[in-house]
Parts: C-alpha cells; sequence; structure tokens
C-alpha cells in the first residue's frame, strides 16, 4: 500500500510539475504564478465558506436527532478539495474545484460512501467505541 501511494504522489507532482511549465509556456511566468496564487487563496476562501455550511448542516442533523452520515462524507470532500486547491498545480486545483461545488461533490461521496461499504463488509475496516485506554 506504501509503495502505491510513493508511485501515486511521484506522478502526481510530474504531471503537476508538468501542467504548470506548460502553462509557462503558454502565458508567462508572472501570470502563471499569479494565478497559481488566485487558485489557492479562492480554493481557502472557498473551502471556508462549503465548510461552514457542510458544519451547519451536520449540527441540523444532530439536533434533530440524525446521524450526519452524509454531512461527514461532505465535510471529507471539502476538507480534500481545499487542501488540493491550495497545493500548487493545476491539475490538482480541477480535483479539488470538483470536490467543493455540492453538484460534483455529491458523485465523490457515492464514490467514497461504496468505498467504506466494501470496507466494513469486508472487515477490514472497523468501527469501536472511542474513549481512553487505561495503563
Amino acid at each position: 500500500m506504501v509503495k502505491r501511494l510513493m508511485w501515486i504522489v511521484i506522478a502526481a507532482v510530474l504531471l503537476e510539475t508538468a501542467g504548470i511549465y506548460m502553462m509557462q509556456r503558454w502565458i508567462g511566468g508572472w501570470p502563471t504564478f499569479l494565478l497559481l496564487i488566485a487558485c489557492a487563496v479562492s480554493g481557502a476562501l472557498l473551502m471556508q465558506s462549503e465548510g461552514r455550511k457542510v458544519w451547519g448542516e451536520a449540527n441540523r442533523q444532530l439536533s434533530s436527532g440524525q446521524m450526519p452520515g452524509h454531512a461527514i462524507l461532505d465535510g471529507i470532500c471539502v476538507l480534500v478539495g481545499g487542501l488540493l486547491l491550495v497545493v500548487p498545480g493545476f491539475l490538482s486545483d480541477i480535483v479539488g474545484l470538483a470536490l467543493l461545488f455540492p453538484w460534483t461533490r455529491s458523485i465523490f461521496r457515492l464514490g467514497l460512501y461504496g468505498w467504506l461499504a466494501k470496507k466494513v463488509q469486508s472487515g477490514s475496516f472497523r468501527i469501536t467505541g472511542g474513549g481512553f485506554r487505561r495503563f
């Protein structure tokens, strides 16, 4: 698993570097730099806005006695999307925006739900009671 993750990270860094280089050749160095900064700032602001909406929905569901399942998955998507927008690169920005917008986030939420359901059914993912262990 660690080797697979390492190869994914290396491939992502190479793709992001190639994308930044191609954009720099197309529009110039300073405009590319300013575009990357603008994406990071707008991503942080969008993550803050969407995060507040998801947090409010989770609190509303909890106060009405429901489990906030979709809200938790939405929160994970918003967190990952915001982090991807802060990472420099255009490919990560596209995926990050897709994770932040509510109409595309539902696709990722369904995929995340399916992945978690498969992990729970196979027994490789268990939820246990929290708390402190006493020694």
